[in-house]
């Protein structure tokens, strides 16, 4: 915990500092949600087509960036609040504007009661 996944347009490949991101959205993580900063883990998954509503999705003017933090149960709603406004202004910061319109989102859910996990 939290499980961090982010799924992006593969236009930004170039555009999307991912590394600083993780790190920023880490340290983020850890100071409102105080989650242990050995526990932040990240996965990043590129789509390689991404359609936005009626456009020809070749044309690639569109991009798309949506992340999503499962965290335990217990946070307030307004760190919830709070954990995704600051994902949405690092987004800002992590990704240049390189001529596409970018659609950014993010949500924080409590991960489901079954969640379970184990390390080697």
């Amino acid at each position: 915990m939290p499980q961090i996944t982010v799924d992006y347009s593969g236009v930004l490949a170039d555009a999307f500092d991912r590394k600083g991101f993780a790190r920023a959205l880490h340290t983020a993580t850890v100071e409102i949600a105080a989650a242990k900063p050995e526990a932040c883990k990240t996965q990043f998954r590129q789509s390689q087509y991404t359609a936005f509503g009626y456009e020809d999705p070749e044309e690639q003017g569109h991009a798309i960036v949506h992340v999503t933090l499962g965290l335990l149960a217990g946070r307030t709603d307004e760190t919830k609040a709070k954990l995704t406004e600051a994902v949405l202004e690092l987004l800002r910061e992590h990704v240049k504007d390189d001529g596409v319109v970018l659609h950014a989102s993010a949500e924080v859910r409590d991960l489901d009661p079954s969640y379970r996990k184990f390390e080697r």
